[in-house]
Order: C-alpha cells, then sequence, then structure tokens
C-alpha cells in the first residue's frame, strides 16, 4: 500500500498496533479506526466512563481515509442549503453551529492531550478559477446572511489573487473560522487517548464477516470480537454491507506534494496559511503546510464496478497526472517545482454530499455513520454525538437529529451505476476542461454533468 505524505510523517508510530488474536467480548464493538470511529470511542466513555468499547480496524488507525485527505476543517456553512431542505432551518443552523464548534473542540483537544496535529485557523477561500464558476457561492452566501450568519466574507479579486499567490483566482469569498491539520497526527493522537481512556484497539484486523445476532459477532482472521451493539464506521468500506451499498458510491481523491518551497511561497505570496478550493464539481483544493510544501488535491471520482475498492484507489497514474495538470495551470509560476508525492484514497460520497446515520433494519443493535463525502475532519465530532447516542440507546437531540434514519437518493444498481457514472464522469472532465480553457463546453457535456452527484458546496 502507498503510504500518504501524512503517514510517512508518523512512520514511527504505526508500529506498535496489535491485532486481535483471541476472542472477546464488549459492550461496544467499532468497525473503523478513523476519525468517526476514534471519536465515537472516546463520545461513548463521556456519555458512559464504565462502557466496554473495542474498536478493529483492518489497517493502522487513520490509514484510511482520516489519513490521506487535505486535511481541512471545515464547518457545514457551504451545506446549508441542503440541511435546510433536510432538517429545516432551524435544526440546519443547529447542526452548522455545531460543526463550528467542532473546529474549537479539536484545537481544545489537542491542546489538552499535547497533540501536535499541526492545527493552524487561517481560514478557507472559496474561489472562482474560471469565468464559468463566478459567484458559485452566491446562494449559500446569501442564505447565510438572512439567517443571521455574514459568514462568507467577499473579498476584491485582487485580495483573492494575492492572498492564493496565484492570479488563476479570479474571484472568491473566505470563511475565516476553519482551519488545517496534519490529519495523520490527529488520527494518531487520537488513537493515543483513546488507548489511554481505556478502548481496546486491534489494528491488522479486517472484519470478514458479521453474524447479526445477539450479541454480534465480528469475525476477524486472528478472533472473534463480541458486542452488544456494534458501531459501523468504515466510511468507503462499508459498501460491504448490504443495506449500505448503495447509498454511498466509493470514489477516489487524489492529492500531491511539493518539496519545502518556502523561498517560492513568500515570492507568490502565499504565505497566510489559508486552505483553498475552487468551485469545480471534481473540486481542486489546496493548503500549504507548516514545512512550506502545497499539498494539491483533486476529486479525481474513480470508482470501480459493484463499488469495489482496488489497488487503484491507492495510486493511479492517470489520477497523478490529472491530479498535477491541474496544480500545474492553478500555479504557472511553479512549473519548475517538482512533486515529490502523490497518493489516493476512497472517499465514501453520499448523493448529496452529506452524512447519513441510522440502525439497520434487521439489526437495530448495528448502527451507522457513513457518507462523509470529503469533508470528515471536522463534522466527523459531530457524528460521534449522533453514533455515541444511538449505540447508547440516548433519546436526545443527537439521536433525534433528522440526519438519523432519512430517506437518501441512492446510486443505481449494477451494471446502470458503473456504465453510467462512467459516461457522467468523463462528460464532467470535458466540461471542466474546456471551461478550464475559457472555451464554451459541448451540450451534451452539460446536460450529463447535471446528473452528477452534489458537490461539497452547495453551489449555485
Amino acid at each position: 500500500m502507498k503510504r500518504s505524505l501524512w503517514l510517512q510523517e508518523v512512520s514511527a508510530d504505526l508500529t506498535d498496533g496489535n491485532a486481535l488474536d483471541r476472542d472477546l467480548h464488549v459492550d461496544i464493538a467499532i468497525i473503523g479506526g478513523g476519525f468517526v470511529g476514534l471519536w465515537t470511542a472516546l463520545q461513548i466513555l463521556e456519555k458512559r466512563p464504565a462502557t466496554q468499547i473495542a474498536i478493529v480496524e483492518q489497517d493502522v488507525c487513520g490509514g484510511g481515509a482520516s489519513g490521506r485527505n487535505g486535511g481541512f476543517v471545515m464547518s457545514w456553512w457551504p451545506k446549508i442549503r441542503s440541511l435546510s431542505a433536510i432538517c429545516g432551518p432551524g435544526e440546519a443552523l443547529r447542526l452548522v453551529q455545531a460543526s463550528e464548534q467542532a473546529i474549537d473542540d479539536i484545537d481544545a483537544f489537542c491542546r489538552r492531550h499535547a497533540i501536535d496535529a499541526h492545527f493552524r485557523r487561517a481560514g478557507w477561500l472559496w474561489t472562482a478559477t474560471t469565468p464559468a464558476q463566478h459567484g458559485a457561492w452566491l446562494d449559500v452566501q446569501q442564505l447565510a446572511e438572512r439567517l443571521g450568519h455574514p459568514t462568507f466574507v467577499p473579498l476584491p479579486a485582487e485580495e483573492v489573487a494575492r492572498r492564493s499567490g496565484s492570479p488563476q483566482h479570479l474571484q472568491g469569498v473566505i470563511e475565516t473560522g476553519n482551519a488545517t491539520v496534519q490529519p495523520a497526527r490527529l488520527a494518531r493522537g487520537l488513537r493515543r487517548v483513546a488507548l489511554e481512556n481505556g478502548v481496546r484497539i486491534f489494528e491488522h484486523s479486517p472484519v470478514r464477516r458479521i453474524e447479526r445476532g445477539q450479541p454480534a459477532r465480528l469475525i476477524t482472521p486472528g478472533g472473534t470480537l463480541s458486542a452488544d451493539k456494534v458501531v459501523i464506521a468504515s466510511n468507503a468500506w462499508a459498501v460491504s454491507v448490504p443495506e449500505l451499498a448503495r447509498s454511498v458510491l466509493p470514489v477516489t481523491s487524489t492529492l500531491l506534494a511539493t518539496p519545502p518551497i518556502p523561498e517560492r511561497l513568500t515570492a507568490i505570496g502565499w504565505t497566510g496559511g489559508e486552505a483553498i478550493t475552487d468551485s469545480q464539481l471534481l473540486v481542486d483544493y489546496y493548503r500549504t503546510t507548516r514545512d512550506h510544501r502545497i499539498v494539491f488535491g483533486k476529486g479525481t471520482g474513480r470508482f470501480g464496478f459493484n463499488s469495489r475498492i482496488d489497488a487503484g484507489f491507492d495510486d493511479d497514474p492517470a489520477l497523478n497526472a490529472l491530479t498535477e495538470s491541474d496544480f500545474r495551470r492553478v500555479y504557472p509560476t511553479l512549473a519548475d517545482v517538482a512533486v515529490e508525492h502523490s497518493w489516493s484514497g476512497p472517499i465514501d460520497r453520499s448523493y448529496d454530499s452529506l452524512p447519513l446515520f441510522g440502525r439497520l433494519p434487521d439489526a437495530p443493535h448495528l448502527v451507522y455513520g457513513i457518507g462523509w463525502s470529503g469533508n470528515g475532519v471536522g463534522p466527523s465530532r459531530i457524528g460521534a454525538q449522533i453514533l455515541s447516542s444511538l449505540a447508547l440507546d440516548l433519546d436526545d437531540a443527537w439521536s433525534r437529529c433528522p440526519l438519523v434514519g432519512r430517506a437518501v437518493r441512492q446510486f443505481p444498481p449494477e451494471p446502470f451505476r458503473y456504465l453510467g457514472g462512467k459516461l457522467v464522469r468523463a462528460a464532467v472532465l470535458r466540461k471542466e476542461a474546456a471551461e478550464a480553457e475559457r472555451r464554451p463546453a459541448a451540450g451534451l457535456d452539460r446536460l450529463l454533468s447535471r446528473l452528477a452527484p452534489a458537490g461539497l458546496e452547495d453551489k449555485g
């Protein structure tokens, strides 16, 4: 498996994990040792400290999406329109404000537990890099203002270009409360704190089969973990659960990293640490690091037949080239800067790019939280509140949240999902390539692109 830059930086911490090698019973078992699973374990202990918890992880904690993402710690403000449609304005505002609080909580958690996750609150620029993207944020910006929260601050075009280090950025707004982290450091720090609080963690322990009796039994190569309740927090790999297989689609996101280039960042003016995205559907997202690299990502959107996650989800030369092409377009003055690292990872993309929570219909002691769609670093804290309340059978605002048990648009069955998805993805790529070259996109490509799932932001 090809490791991300983030995981390579913490490689010395990846060797002390133990696999499940016996039969064990606990109160609550969690499948998945990423942000969702780890935060959920800690939230359960806050709500009911005597609970016996075990986490089983097929790789290492943070080895999945939690250690491969761009490290953007974002709120749910860009999804306020979708949240309002699902939850109503009042509950949507509560959830968005909770997502803002989650950013503060992550900062405080890292300080309290001495986790050097490189937390930096420098804001997030939502930009247009082509005329076709102009004003993509206006609907969301105006809705936030009607709710009494002028969250998205418009910037003059020259300010957007200056702060982003490239005149390719034509317009933009900033959400000042957002942050960045080194995500693998955060994941490994969460693991340490969970272990210190008595959570049993078994890495290199893939769940081969779930037996849904009472108690449920998780069958791994080395042993069986039985539990009264099970939390499914395996993100893209949750498609192995039949009831969830069409609710999310595992797709790739691909990242590259430059060497440290402090002088070049100073020369282009990108010194404020802002996280940046453009307004493509196959979005570009990028940030700088503490050691002055650029990490540049793209939602490359590769997927497999029947949602199979194969080796190409770790590394694919074609996806690397597609991502580098966008990097060179956005930062032409850095044409001579090498790409030192590249990697990919699976995202559990839901149709509306918001997560889904609930209980399996025939096994209500199995609860799930999936569909993070590339924005899980901050909202996973909210997910942990919801999942912990569901797992503990609490009747509270989290277990009653409208994101729980909601009806969601499902992806088509195979082979229509694969064949239709390939057609739509190719159309989106052609459309956005034409827009980047300032030429009209073909009418059929524009039409097919409208069939794609919603993006990470509710674009106008």
